[in-house]
């Protein structure tokens, strides 16, 4: 499989001096594959270290953090030569191992010439972090662009990549989103519908909610596992709420993550705070903050962490915590299945650089998303899952605040290419919302 985040890998790896590169991300998201398979394939030699896998390897780092005896004691330790010239040395789960954590600062000060790289899915854990010592990259489930290159549909990753807007070419990619929604961005999920294309439609299902179903248990075992002094029954109590939460409403927008009845005896923002903390940092879920009244840049400064909207990191894991069928994702009318698309968007945000995000309401009128752009300029986003465009929320908006340009995604083939002030773009073009209008910090 491919994957976009590639490209930041081999710009690092041009520069003349570097800082250790990181990658961050959930659990199963692919980052010793885009490290070891995908990047690796670029050296001569990758020399690979697994701190959980082989947690012995934790010797090589226990004298001198200076990076010529790391490397003397790794090569001692695996009976591999490595040359800091030319070789790629991969340091993949290295939360489990603080001085390796620790080492990436001498690393960066002593042989910046080196290429160094570390991954891990518990970094926003750890005790002590080597801050402005690291190229830091945040990798998400695939995007639904991700999910078409998988598909290796090559007139459909290019009416994509073109943004083609006619009528076949929006049948076509709403059904891949339709199919995106139920396997969601994970690479074993993704990879094996595709492997399985052949196979019936029976066997392909069964088997991606086969995937689903040990993502969420290797999930659960995590939380009693990394949780530490947080109690992992209320780190769990939160992750299993945020999706009935969402599904709790129809044909409106996602509402405040309510905090009553989510467990016993807590009703209260700083009851759960560590829980939602503990997994906004493990990447777990995604955050939205509203707003009301007028709103200005820089929109962070106005976030209130009591009043919070929560999402989960992963569409396809979503229906599955739900119990949506396939059939039934395919089928029904995404009008009054608002939720599900509104996930989506805040996916594909956050994949591009966008979190949080942030909403807006006033009395009757919600408005899903709000961004800034590069000129400090604030766009609302309004989402709409299905056929229906009718836009209250955002007339309501412009009226208000009367913003220069208005964006709607919406299960429409979308305005013409022409518009340039309300823009009307299908629901699978949303990463082009941020790259074309909207302001992404990576």
């Amino acid at each position: 499989m491919q994957r976009s985040r590639i490209k930041k890998l081999m710009e690092w790896k041009a520069k003349k001096s570097r800082k250790p590169l990181l990658i961050d991300g959930a659990r199963q998201t692919g980052k010793t594959y885009l490290l070891q398979s995908l990047f690796g394939e670029s050296f001569n030699h990758v020399l690979r270290i697994d701190f959980l896998e082989s947690p012995e390897m934790t010797e090589a780092f226990s004298g001198s953090l200076a990076p010529e005896n790391i490397l003397s004691n790794i090569e001692l330790l695996t009976n591999e030569v490595f040359n800091p010239d030319t070789d790629l040395l991969i340091l993949d789960e290295i939360g489990e191992c603080q001085r390796a954590v620790t080492s990436l600062k001498y690393f960066a000060e002593k042989a910046p010439e080196m290429y160094v790289a570390a991954s891990g899915s518990n970094i926003g854990l750890l005790n002590s972090f080597p801050v402005g010592k690291v190229e830091q990259i945040n990798l998400r489930p695939l995007t639904f662009y991700e999910f078409l290159l998988a598909s290796g549909e090559a007139p459909l990753i290019k009416a994509f990549e073109t943004q083609a807007n006619s009528a076949p070419a929006h049948t076509k990619l709403f059904d891949k989103l339709t199919d995106y929604y139920f396997t969601g961005g994970m690479p074993e999920a993704v990879s094996t519908w595709f492997e399985l294309k052949n196979k019936s439609i029976l066997e392909r299902v069964e088997a991606i909610e086969n995937i689903h179903a040990n993502l969420i248990a290797g999930y659960l075992r995590d939380f009693g596992k990394y949780s530490g002094k947080i109690d992992a029954g209320l780190i769990e109590s939160v992750f299993r709420n945020v999706p009935p939460q969402l599904a709790s409403v129809m044909d409106e927008s996602v509402k405040r993550f309510k905090f009553k009845g989510v467990h016993q005896r807590k009703s209260r923002y700083g009851d759960f705070e560590s829980a939602i903390t503990w997994l906004d940092k493990c990447r777990l879920i995604l955050k939205n903050y509203p707003t009301d009244g007028m709103p200005r840049s820089p929109l962070a400064a106005y976030q209130k962490e009591n009043r919070v909207k929560l999402f989960l990191f992963d569409v396809g894991l979503l229906n599955h915590m739900l119990g949506s069928s396939y059939k039934e994702i395919k089928q029904q009318n995404f009008e009054y299945k608002g939720y599900i698309a509104e996930n989506f968007v805040q996916q594909e945000f956050a994949a591009q650089g966008l979190d949080p995000t942030f909403s807006w309401g006033d009395a009757r009128a919600e408005i899903e998303f709000i961004a800034t752009n590069d000129e400090g300029k604030i766009i609302p986003i309004e989402v709409k899952s299905g056929k229906r465009t009718r836009a209250k929320s955002l007339q309501s908006y412009i009226t208000k605040c009367q913003p220069h340009k208005t964006i709607k995604l919406s299960g429409t083939q979308g305005s013409s290419p022409l518009e340039k002030v309300n823009i009307v773009l299908p629901l699978y073009y949303t990463q082009y919302a941020v790259s074309q209008y909207l302001k992404s910090s990576q």
